[in-house]
């Protein structure tokens, strides 16, 4: 630990914090002068969210407008249609909130250039395009892009078990989050980091100080920088998105493919890989985004895991011994994958081991025998049932005072004030909050947003009544075969995982996938039964993944000043929007395209690899959790790994009692358990160039430039992600394949092994 103490430990501020950032009311950091070089390192989420963004308001900003909302539907259709053509697609291209307000942006300022200010035409353009209207339509648009993850069951449901499901939107989620906003939400600790990329580029958008004009210049420069960038690594030459020198040294060694590999799919671990593609490294979490004690604990995790699964299937190491007893018979599978095997090594049937009425047969199972998971997916299974559990120990011993609030109210008091303040008739609720805003403790974006009237709790509430209600008739009338008390289960399940994992992805911005456990418990308690399975899936873990972006879209909304009760109805329209468009064009893509969806390869254009995927998990988890994973069986470590990651935490905690100097305080144990299977599936050459990048940010301009930090690292992270995103959108409709692509073999010119 000491030796690593210079790395990570930030440098002793430069100088004192000025006044101006300890003004809240004036804390945009271009107030602060040029020259002042004793502008202090920002140590704490509370500098961050003061120096990198503006907490200034002007209320006269107006977001119901109409335009905002032409804009956020035509958005919405456009962001789910691309979300359920995306989960289609050979490959994955997530639709992102960066692009979506990059679009929005350019369609504001063009209405607000082209149409006239009088006559009928004003409510079309009432005044200049503001930053509210912008966040407005961002929230919007990515609640309809979001909800394409509740139709994976029903895809399902009509490709391989020829159900035709009733349609639904399943807003469990909204009511959940909402409810623990005084927890996830308001205080400045849940920094939610990949949201300030996004807010920096609206403050310089909508900006007109000298400062902001500054960095809009930069903004646009890496913006236009990395658009025409992307074109090299993503089309004319894709040996950029990994660049090993020891597999161009020697491209025959399948060994070297495994350990030095990375470019392509299920390759291999990419040491030493150099990625040039910001599609990689960025990745859903900006390496530019965050925090360094997070980015730490990563990398931690990804050493472990280099060790750990090169454990498994390479002879080199000293931990081979697990290699050489030939444990989950690892030798016989893929180095990498999520496929279930037979031991021989070939690719498992499951539809073989179902009855007519689509559950596991006894008879039929013993003729197949049970499936085998490649040794790299167990470690990935392990890490992260490790992980979760110490998810939880962390943040009670770590966090105790921020994660209370939640529970505080089970108290005969807190419940009496419950009542007290619940009102029956929500739609007469003023939404006013009386608070003391003279605490020094209240975060100053939050202090801002409450001179605007409340989505009160009453409003969740009756979201979560209506929601669950929904949730029953669609699993009574779509044969889901999940009981009532099951789906009871699930949503207690969801509570407790949105709360805890919603916190850690708060304050590290980095989300666990949580869903082999939840599939795991759901096979527990619902043996032999994958289409239970899959519904319980889809209302703890989906549940879980939309309340996390419901509460980082609100964070947004604060960052912004957007009122409370505008960030509500957008959520609300554009998931239902979304919800029916994603229905209806899954049916329109489904009756199209079965049988290419149903085939193994699909094509350049139409693929089932996702539906295909989330059914085979359903059958191995639902089916087969007791066979598997139960005590004494193949997998049984599995399981005991949710236990032991309990106590994983406590050591940790119990030296920083007794040497604080060690500063074993800033690791994150669950992010360090879960990233040990990091590396199981997908394209591993960004890692390394990610660290790099992460480094050089959180670290060297962070503690060396911490002026040049504050106002230009989160708006180049917001250029990078933009001008990538816009470009990847470009080529996957505008083209296919890629010129300098090496069609026989990898982009790396790793030899290619043949699993």
């Amino acid at each position: 630990m000491s030796s690593n103490k210079e790395l990570v430990e930030p440098l002793s501020p430069l100088g004192p914090l000025q006044d101006e950032k300890q003004d809240y009311k004036h804390a945009d950091v271009e107030s602060v002068s040029e020259a002042d070089s004793q502008f202090g390192v920002l140590q704490d989420e509370r500098e961050i969210v003061t120096s990198v963004i503006s907490v200034a308001d002007d209320p006269s900003l107006n977001p119901w407008t109409v335009r905002a909302f032409v804009i956020g539907i035509g958005l919405s259709a456009f962001g789910g249609v691309l979300a359920e053509i995306y989960y289609f697609k050979p490959q994955t291209v997530l639709v992102s909130t960066m692009f979506l307000a990059i679009i929005s942006y350019i369609l504001g300022i063009c209405m607000e250039t082209v149409i006239p200010r009088y006559g009928i035409f004003r409510y079309l353009n009432p005044h200049p395009f503001n930053k509210k209207e912008n966040a407005f339509i961002v929230i919007m648009s990515g609640a309809a892009a979001n909800s394409a993850l509740g139709t994976e069951v029903l895809a399902v449901q009509r490709l391989f078990y020829n159900i035709t499901p009733n349609p639904g939107a399943s807003i469990l989620c909204y009511g959940i989050g909402g409810l623990f906003r005084s927890v996830l939400l308001y205080p400045s600790k849940m920094l939610y980091p990949g949201a300030l990329p996004l807010v920096s580029m609206f403050d310089a958008l909508f900006k007109d100080a000298a400062g902001a004009n500054r960095k809009l210049k930069i903004f646009w420069i890496a913006f236009a920088a990395i658009f025409l960038w992307e074109m090299f690594p993503e089309w004319i030459f894709p040996l950029l998105t990994g660049f090993s020198i020891f597999c161009l040294a020697n491209p025959r060694s399948a060994d070297f493919t495994r350990i030095f590999g990375g470019s392509n799919g299920n390759e291999g671990l990419g040491l030493f890989s150099i990625c040039f593609d910001w599609q990689y490294i960025s990745g859903g979490t900006n390496p530019m985004a965050i925090p360094l004690r997070a980015q730490f604990s990563n990398l931690i995790g990804y050493i472990l895991c280099m060790r750990v699964i090169f454990c498994l299937a390479v002879e080199r190491v000293v931990f081979v011994a697990v290699y050489y007893k030939n444990i989950w018979q690892s030798k016989n599978f893929p180095f990498l994958s999520q496929e279930l095997f037979y031991e021989n090594g070939t690719l498992y049937d499951q539809l073989l081991i179902l009855n007519d009425k689509f559950e596991v047969d006894p008879k039929l199972l013993a003729e197949q025998g049970l499936p085998f998971y490649a040794g790299s997916w167990v470690v990935q299974l392990l890490s992260t049932n490790l992980g979760m559990a110490a998810t939880f120990t962390h943040l009670l011993l770590w966090n105790f005072d921020d994660m209370k609030a939640a529970w505080s109210w089970i108290s005969i008091s807190g419940l009496r004030d419950l009542w007290k303040k619940f009102d029956w008739k929500f739609w007469k609720h003023d939404g006013m909050r009386d608070q003391d805003t003279g605490n020094e403790e209240m975060d100053p974006h939050y202090r801002e947003m409450l001179k605007y009237p409340d989505a009160p709790n009453s409003w969740y509430i009756v979201t979560l009544v209506i929601s669950i209600i929904m949730a029953l008739v669609i699993i009574y009338k779509t044969d889901s075969t999940l009981p009532w008390w099951g789906f009871l289960i699930s949503i207690l399940l969801a509570t407790l995982s949105i709360l805890f994992f919603g916190a850690l992805y708060a304050i590290t911005g980095l989300a666990f996938i949580i869903q082999p456990f939840v599939q795991m418990i759901g096979g527990f308690i619902h043996p032999g039964k994958p289409m239970a399975n899959m519904y319980f899936v889809l209302f703890s873990y989906n549940s879980v993944q939309q309340a996390q972006l419901l509460l980082r879209d609100l964070k947004i909304a604060q960052y912004t000043k957007l009122p409370p009760r505008a960030a509500f109805t957008a959520q609300i329209v554009g998931t239902l929007f979304g919800a029916v468009l994603n229905f209806v064009l899954m049916n329109s893509i489904i009756d199209n395209q079965r049988d290419i969806l149903l085939s193994v390869e699909g094509t350049n254009i139409w693929s089932g690899q996702q539906p295909q995927q989330y059914n085979s998990q359903a059958i191995a988890w639902g089916g087969l959790s007791h066979e598997l994973f139960a005590i004494g069986k193949r997998y049984q470590f599995v399981a005991w790994a949710y236990l032991f990651g309990f106590l994983v935490p406590v050591p940790f905690w119990l030296v920083h009692k007794r040497w604080p100097k060690l500063r074993a305080d800033y690791l994150y144990t669950p992010v360090i358990c879960y990233y040990i299977g990091w590396l199981c599936v997908g394209i591993n050459s960004s890692i390394w160039s990610y660290f790099t990048i992460a480094w050089l940010s959180q670290w060297w301009l962070r503690t060396r430039y911490p002026k040049w930090f504050a106002k230009y690292n989160y708006i180049v992270a917001a250029a990078l992600d933009g001008g990538t995103q816009v470009m990847v959108f470009i080529l996957s409709f505008a083209v296919q394949g890629a010129w300098g692509a090496n069609q026989a073999g990898n982009y790396d010119r790793c030899a290619l092994v043949d699993t």
